[in-house]
């Protein structure tokens, strides 16, 4: 495994980190406590220190915290990460809202301290806002909160998970030295965050996680026009009507320009990903021991080339799933 900082933080993560919305029971169809243990088990074994969980991820805080107080006495340094949901509920955040509605000081507290306890951890090393607007750069009082935070020892950074596909709404908050990390979804259809957001956090030290690296499943080259899922599986609505068909055709485009073959299409998205030198670590969704193994063997230092990044760079795709 390699590892990379977390900007400007002191903290080393290891490149391929681990997302862990997947395990929480919740969103996911198909996820088992005993699978999601035996995975993060591997996951620390290959190297893995980087875990990011949410309150809003069912079970998955708890489980986490399960497997980081086993490994307690094995010298592992894991590293977690949690995000505080908005008090008012609204995702994403829109402009315009007050930041006393959506993340006051009072909110962040309990909602970290209701974290540490189903965890069972003393602190975490990233609390992350789980969504943002950069209205609330310089108002309320959350930055306070976030301080005293940091001063109390519960928690060692602070971030923000930045809203699907707006880049844009977390600019200020880069340029104000006011955070520690972003989190933003970034992959070979998406690639806005390269044009502002990256340089953005490479001028001022900022730390980069990026979510949704494989399109939650687009880029593995496994969805086709045919593929359906579960009622109660979020990706029931993600990939509904027409749209296998489409990521279908837009991969097939990508596996033809670049010559490869389909299945490879997995590993070309992460290293795309992990080929920008603003990118701290990557957290693709492991729900099992296999997908664990597949995806840290990909952290050996083989960089795409410039020739397969220019096709890539031409497959951008604007459109929004979640809606």
């Amino acid at each position: 495994m390699r590892y990379r900082e977390l900007g400007r933080s002191g903290l080393s993560v290891s490149e391929i980190g681990y997302g862990a919305w997947g395990i929480g029971e919740s969103s996911w169809v198909g996820a088992t406590e005993d699978e999601s243990v035996r995975a993060l088990h591997r996951a620390i074994d290959l190297g893995v220190n980087f875990i990011d969980t949410a309150r809003g991820y069912g079970e998955s805080e708890r489980i986490v915290g399960r497997v980081v107080r086993e490994r307690a006495g094995s010298g592992d340094a894991v590293r977690v990460a949690t995000k505080v949901p908005p008090k008012n509920g609204v995702w994403p955040a829109l402009s315009g809202i007050d930041p006393a509605r959506a993340f006051p000081g009072s909110h962040i507290r309990e909602s970290l301290e209701t974290s540490l306890r189903a965890s069972g951890l003393e602190r975490f090393d990233l609390l992350q806002f789980h969504v943002w607007s950069d209205d609330w750069v310089g108002r309320g009082d959350w930055l306070e909160t976030v301080d005293d935070l940091k001063r109390e020892g519960k928690i060692g950074l602070f971030g923000v998970s930045v809203n699907d596909y707006r880049p844009d709404t977390a600019l200020d908050l880069v340029r104000s030295g006011a955070v520690d990390s972003v989190q933003v979804i970034y992959n070979v259809f998406d690639q806005s965050p390269a044009d502002e957001l990256f340089p953005a956090c490479l001028e001022h030290g900022v730390g980069v996680v990026v979510r949704v690296a494989l399109d939650e499943g687009g880029l593995t080259g496994g969805i086709t026009a045919g593929t359906t899922f579960p009622q109660g599986d979020w990706r029931h609505r993600y990939f509904q009507g027409d749209r296998p068909a489409q990521v279908e055709r837009r991969v097939d485009a990508i596996v033809a320009d670049l010559g490869i073959a389909r299945d490879e299409m997995a590993e070309t998205a992460l290293r795309f990903v992990l080929s920008s030198p603003a990118v701290s670590t990557v957290i693709p969704g492991m729900r099992s021991v296999r997908n664990v193994e597949r995806n840290t063997a990909l952290s050996d230092g083989r960089a795409l080339t410039a020739e397969q990044l220019a096709v890539l760079a031409k497959h951008r795709w604007q459109r929004n799933f979640y809606s």
